[in-house]
């Protein structure tokens, strides 16, 4: 921190950068004030003066954090500063351990308090200060490093000594943890474990820039330290701190700014300011007109959106019906489209010549003996080889495919002696043209009738599903909308407010010159009463001087 002539420290070099800084501005004057102090054994002790020993922390209003007794000494340059470190230096503790031969054993703050103020070229500026009080505190703070008995072979007082290093530095670490945390989660503060972070306090959380110089051993034996000394610092540049000017506000100062704001009142009030409020009006009135157009644009698209809704719902609708018609295609009376009402009235025909020859069979007017069921495997045989008459258990007694299929059609499924029938796979029977004009139903028209109906029935799905898609994306589009015509509207009643809430502050403003007038006044009053009544004091005295 201090380093040495040839190579100043730290110190040295803050002290000379804040007098040039200084020196340069002309306008302000300045009054310094330093301290420099150690925390031996959570001891405070004051180097400046050797008989303030065990000095106390307190805390009030005014001051907030300070260390009562502390000697604080007015200086006006560098070189008083730098005479007063070195012999405070010469009051510093020190020590040998294993590590190094001169080891401080303490933890020093040197603290300069910056006092500036304005400038006051008025007659009465040796008795009324007219401006506010600008104070700014720098804390240079050498701490001592964290010691391992094992390392240092540290005993007796420099044991001791040790303990209360760490202790400091650990409660340090402790609080840069708490303050890297998060305002929701820090929780206490453990500031009071600590004399160091108790003094400190101000500088690590409050309204301050800090600035933590880390350093490091290089050799391979102390990378534990390293290691340590480099999370302790990524945790101290967490820490946010909101920075403002320290000032302090004396009576005059307050009543003199409150003048300037009058001053600044009083022009606007006049001529150019009602201006500016009348463009300020105006240019609210268009933005409120602005947005009534953009409502109503709204609306009128959200009455399209609705329009269009009520049409795709009512698509919806007709989609799900034709959906249903194609669900029952045998059910329809239109049920295959290539074919005419021609074969509808062969198909009706062909129905009831079944229901005749089941009348016939309850009758017993037509009897195949030794009626049996057709086993299942028999009718899967045939759904498996529509087409192909060579795989067709056929009976001889029939000399074409479409006497078979009216036979079958009549008796429901049952054939006579069933024991006898052989599947002949070999056998290939050409059917020959029948003479009647009976209508031939093919199996493969209506495989493909069937598939047809099927591919309809999945567009119509794939229809009605992106149909309802769309509805859902309407619907939301439609609240969204919804949302934003409510946003304007909101927006535009705080438009309407404005002008009236321009007019209050108006009022207001004048109520407040009022009242500092008349404040004025009254102190104006008051000063010249008591000028009034010095003189006369003055006057009596001299009389009465004259008189003895």
């Amino acid at each position: 921190m201090n380093g040495s002539e040839t190579d100043p420290g730290i110190i040295h070099r803050a002290v000379k950068d804040i007098f040039a800084k200084i020196q340069m501005i002309s306008d302000r004057e300045f009054l310094i004030r330093v301290s420099y102090m150690e925390i031996y054994n959570e001891e405070i002790n004051d180097l400046f003066a050797v008989e303030n020993q065990k000095l106390q922390i307190h805390e009030s209003l005014e001051r907030g954090i300070f260390v009562a007794g502390l000697r604080e000494e007015i200086v006006s340059n560098a070189e008083q500063v730098l005479k007063l470190i070195d012999s405070g230096e010469v009051n510093r503790h020190f020590g040998e351990t294993n590590m190094n031969v001169r080891s401080s054993r303490s933890h020093t703050i040197f603290r300069m308090v910056i006092e500036s103020k304005a400038k006051d070229t008025d007659s009465f500026s040796d008795h009324l200060s007219t401006d506010a009080i600008r104070v700014a505190v720098l804390n240079l703070v050498d701490l001592a490093g964290s010691e391992r008995i094992a390392k240092t072979g540290a005993g007796g007082v420099r044991l001791k000594e040790g303990k209360h290093i760490n202790k400091s530095l650990m409660v340090l670490g402790n609080v840069i943890n708490k303050l890297s945390d998060g305002a929701k989660q820090r929780g206490h503060i453990p500031y009071r474990d600590s004399k160091l972070t108790r003094i400190l306090q101000p500088a690590l959380g409050g309204n301050a820039k800090t600035s933590i110089i880390c350093t490091l051993a290089p050799e391979e034996v102390h990378i534990e330290e390293t290691k340590g000394t480099l999370q302790f610092a990524s945790r101290a540049k967490r820490i946010t701190n909101c920075v403002q000017v320290n000032e302090i506000l004396t009576d005059a100062a307050l009543l003199k700014r409150q003048k300037l704001e009058i001053e600044e009142l009083r022009k606007k009030l006049q001529g150019s300011h009602a201006e500016v409020l009348e463009q300020v009006i105006l240019k609210l009135r268009n933005d409120l007109l602005k947005y009534e157009l953009e409502r109503e644009k709204l609306h009128m698209e959200l009455e399209e959106e609705r329009k269009s809704h009520r049409e795709r719902d009512q698509c919806i609708q007709e989609q799900q019906m034709k959906i249903v018609d194609l669900s029952n295609p045998l059910n329809s009376s239109d049920f295959d489209p290539n074919s005419g009402q021609g074969q509808d009235s062969e198909r009706q025909s062909l129905k009831e010549e079944c229901n005749d020859s089941n009348i016939i069979c309850h009758g017993d007017a037509f009897r195949t003996p030794c009626f049996k069921a057709a086993p299942k495997a028999f009718v899967v045989k045939r759904s498996d080889y529509p087409m192909l008459p060579d795989y067709s258990p056929l009976p001889d007694t029939f000399s074409n495919v479409a006497d078979e299929d009216t036979w079958l059609k009549m008796n429901k499924g049952y054939i006579a002696d069933l024991d006898s029938l052989q599947l002949t796979p070999a056998r290939k029977v050409q059917s020959f043209p029948s003479s009647d004009a009976t209508p031939t139903y093919s199996s493969k028209n209506h495989k493909q009738e069937v598939q047809h109906l099927k591919r309809q029935l999945l567009i119509a799905t794939e229809e009605r599903n992106e149909l309802e898609r769309k509805h859902a994306e309407e619907i939301l589009l439609n609240h969204q909308l919804m949302d934003e015509i409510s946003k304007i509207q909101q927006e535009a009643k705080l438009i309407q407010e404005i002008p009236k809430r321009l007019g209050e502050s108006v009022e207001c403003c004048k109520d407040i010159y009022e009242d500092v007038l008349s404040i004025i006044q009254v102190k104006s009053t008051l000063n010249i009463c008591i000028i009034k009544l010095y003189m006369m004091f003055a006057f009596q005295r001299t009389f009465t001087f004259i008189l003895s």
